[in-house]
């Protein structure tokens, strides 16, 4: 019995600053970010979706709002879907004028591999793979949704593919609104999809 569960990335969202914003509220999506939002609920409004579910933060449930209501169904919130932790949240962290150009911060710094700013890339790991695995128990022999963080989504994939977890996030394979489809057999993950419905974006782009 084969289940699908696509862990979506959320859309663009309004940030004119360019801050990290983090787990902050009151971040919605740009126009731009509801737009791709809709792309994808039209991209998928033909495949057998019986479950969706999304980050608690408010641009994630912007973004699984449109893929619910295509197939009728109602957002599910799981914390586990949440946007890493970091203590940087709420500051520009440019290299030229912002947070990581100011000595006081460099401390946090020192250790890229956890890393030392924020979450463990291993506990960010397993609770995005509990996240997946009850999208997959809700939706045997048929297919899920997941909204939630870029950092999230691409850890978990490198995760499940026995990759080491630190990388470059300027490498990162997780567009705005992309899609990383966790296809099971039974309980077996046997393969990992990436795909852009709404079209390629910076994977940097307006944040997380």
């Amino acid at each position: 019995m084969h289940t699908i569960v696509h862990m979506m990335r959320h859309g663009e969202v309004d940030n004119p600053e360019g801050i990290l914003y983090g787990r902050l509220p009151g971040f919605r999506l740009s126009g731009t970010g509801r737009s791709q939002a809709q792309t994808v609920a039209d991209a998928l409004a033909d495949h057998d979706v019986k479950a969706v579910f999304a980050s608690p933060l408010q641009r994630a449930q912007e973004t699984a709002t449109p893929i619910a209501a295509a197939h009728g169904l109602s957002i599910q919130t799981n914390d586990d879907l949440i946007e890493a932790d970091n203590v940087f949240e709420g500051l520009k962290v440019s290299v030229g004028d912002g947070a990581l150009s100011k000595p006081r911060h460099w401390p946090k710094l020192r250790d890229p591999f956890t890393p030392s700013w924020g979450e463990p890339y291993i506990q960010l790991a397993h609770r995005m793979l509990a996240a997946a695995n009850k999208a997959r128990d809700a939706a045997r022999g048929h297919e899920a949704i997941c909204v939630s963080h870029q950092l999230p989504v691409y850890t978990l994939r490198r995760f499940l593919e026995g990759q080491r977890l630190w990388h470059d996030p300027r490498r990162r394979q997780c567009s705005l609104a992309s899609l990383t489809s966790l296809i099971y057999d039974d309980d077996a993950l046997v393969d990992i999809i990436y795909s852009e419905p709404a079209g390629a974006s910076d994977p940097l782009a307006t944040g997380a």
